[in-house]
């Protein structure tokens, strides 16, 4: 699928360079491969947890889903912005809480527009039914969120939340779906990192990217930042003590590097081999192969054919790649026999993310990790800190019988004295003033006063998930 008219991918991955600044290195994907990491839409700001370290705002609970045709809209500013084979994030919230029939439709919808979809969700009501609905429907990842913040009732520590970990690996296996799961890494958590790496490679089989996301000051989380305990460091050392081995760190580079670090390895009998390890051999690589603008979305046949086109005009790569790979299966030789040759891919990524009143520009600049608001896109970090400017802001839309609508995402509770004060929006009559995504003023009116917040009750997964 091309771009949308009027953006070029050359376009785009010019204005991806132009940002990144000085971040744009030889191994940087972002400029060259990629026109984003990836891009956070958000279809509902509804949770049924309530982690003690929630990036939501206070009043998330209480907002309305947004229309579906606002979802599809920011979908298409996705393509619009970024290209096909763009990573996008069906969240929340939890998204598993909108309505099911409209999930799957927004699955459909950004399968069609050649977005790679992957739902983010707690899994507590992404039963085995809804994740083959929404594989059918084109999903192509699902990440779990499982770890201490949530506080789920009869896990105490790390260890026994595994007993869910395995129960969603059972959920999503043989859907053809790539399996994630995200956790928080937190003081709390920190000396339990090294069991769940173990975890994890034990079940690369199935797990391909782990997702560790230190912890930071942001929304309505209770704990706060993080003591000097948890560091991008310490966590890349906890990684290597549990595999025993050196990794390669930075060779690859998405985005700033004090954001976030990407480790793709290799598992085959449960040792782990890092993919990268000449950065100046990758960062030819990427060079001379960035015009091939085949992504994951067209699946795996098709990327395999380009390459090999490519490689076909460019032979001394054959030999490039046939030395490295040589010495990597020396590397793993041992391995390879008592796993009888197969051999599983596992990623690991080390998240940075900034707490709320700590927030750098260079790093905004540069950002990797996008939400897409009604504005356009924003970085996470900077969504996170400023939450309520970007949910609480009324929209119009056009329903599917092309009627003009106004979308107020607070409901009738809200229009009494507020405990919680919305500081942004304007009071009385006043009109509120915002700008769409093509660029064209809207006024609506604002909700004249608020009433108490009152989140629902939340929701805790039974012992035997």
């Amino acid at each position: 699928m091309a771009c949308s008219p009027g953006t070029t991918r050359n376009q785009q991955l010019a204005h991806t360079q132009k940002r990144m600044g000085e971040h744009f290195t030889p191994n940087q994907l972002l400029g060259r491969t990629h026109t984003i990491g990836c891009v956070a839409v958000e279809i509902t700001q509804k949770c049924n947890l309530d982690c003690t370290l929630c990036y939501l705002s206070e009043h998330s609970q209480a907002v309305r889903d947004i229309p579906i045709q606002e979802v599809f809209k920011r979908l298409d500013s996705v393509l619009h912005h970024y290209g096909p084979g763009t990573s996008v994030q069906i969240t929340g919230g939890d998204p598993t809480l909108r309505k099911r029939s409209e999930l799957i439709d927004i699955v459909e919808y950004a399968n069609k527009l050649g977005l790679h979809t992957a739902l983010f969700t707690n899994g507590i009501a992404a039963t085995r039914e809804l994740l083959t609905a929404l594989a059918h429907a084109g999903l192509n990842d699902v990440a779990f969120h499982v770890d201490t913040t949530q506080e789920r009732e009869g896990y105490a520590d790390e260890q026994s939340l595994n007993d869910i970990r395995k129960a969603y690996i059972a959920r999503a296996k043989g859907l053809g779906l790539m399996v994630i799961f995200n956790t928080t890494v937190h003081t709390g958590n920190f000396h339990e990192l090294p069991m769940m790496v173990d975890f994890f490679v034990k079940h690369a089989h199935v797990v391909s990217f782990a997702s560790f996301q230190l912890q930071a000051e942001t929304g309505r989380g209770e704990w706060g930042a993080r003591t000097d305990v948890v560091d991008p460091l310490t966590v890349k050392a906890a990684i290597e003590k549990t595999i025993n081995k050196a990794l390669p760190w930075e060779k690859v580079r998405i985005g700033h590097s004090d954001c976030h670090s990407y480790m793709p390895t290799l598992v085959a009998d449960n040792q782990v081999f890092s993919v990268v390890d000449d950065e100046q051999l990758f960062a030819q690589f990427i060079k001379d192969f960035n015009h091939i603008q085949t992504t994951r979305q067209h699946g795996k046949a098709q990327i395999a054919w380009d390459y090999t086109k490519a490689l076909l005009k460019q032979p001394q790569w054959l030999w490039l790649l046939a030395k490295a790979t040589s010495a990597k299966l020396l590397e793993m030789r041992g391995s390879l026999v008592r796993s009888r040759g197969r051999v599983h891919k596992l990623s690991f990524f080390v998240q940075n993310f900034m707490d709320a009143t700590a927030l750098q520009q260079d790093r905004i600049d540069a950002c990797s990790f996008m939400v897409m608001t009604a504005d356009g896109p924003v970085s996470m970090c900077k969504h996170n800190a400023q939450r309520d400017e970007y949910i609480l802001k009324p929209l119009t839309y056009t329903n599917h019988r092309g009627q003009v609508k106004q979308y107020q995402p607070l409901g009738e509770r809200y229009k009494q004295d507020n405990v919680i004060p919305i500081r942004h929006l304007p009071t009385d009559n006043a009109k509120a003033v915002q700008v769409n995504s093509e660029g064209l003023s809207v006024t609506s009116e604002a909700p004249k006063q608020s009433s108490p917040f009152s989140a629902a009750d939340h929701q805790q997964i039974p012992k035997n998930v």
